[in-house]
């Protein structure tokens, strides 16, 4: 599973059909209708939020305006509410850089169009539910090898 932390624009076809799919498979888990995925480290931060249900539907509304504006129809009802309005996660400089760095890789294989595309800011623009701050990678992501070179630095 993997949440983006990442302004949804920022992703190619197949990365925003994926995270419109794990986001709801999330929204399911943080309404307990599914017993699979109950400790997965990214919803951390969907359960530490003052109402997750709103965080998680607040997520996937923005996920859906974006396929909106690429032409694609998610249907806004599997979403559950309309609700729009959950306050800001934050989110580290670290963690926006680490996210930036996996997808790139991702997208040198898949769709280097996109690659090409993507906002060359030195902390790429977040996803609308969440806030910037300084900091490193989250204590809940987990580095591979494969994604970054010492992906702990901001």
């Amino acid at each position: 599973m993997r949440l983006w932390s990442l302004h949804p624009r920022e992703l190619d076809r197949q990365g925003l059909l994926a995270v419109w799919r794990e986001g709801l498979l999330a929204r399911k888990v943080l309404a307990g209708e599914t017993r699979g995925y109950r400790n997965h480290p990214q919803l951390r931060r969907f359960r530490e939020h003052a109402s997750p249900r709103s965080a998680i539907a607040a997520y996937l509304h923005a996920v859906a305006d974006e396929a909106d504006r690429r032409g694609y129809r998610f249907d806004r009802a599997r979403i559950g509410t309309s609700e729009r309005g959950a306050a800001p996660i934050p989110v580290t400089t670290g963690q926006l850089r680490f996210e930036a760095r996996h997808l790139a890789t991702k997208l040198a294989e898949r769709a280097p169009e996109t690659l090409a595309g993507r906002s060359a800011a030195p902390v790429p623009p977040p996803h609308p539910l969440f806030r910037v701050r300084p900091g490193p990678i989250a204590d809940w992501e987990r580095p591979g090898a494969a994604h970054a070179p010492s992906p702990r630095t901001p």
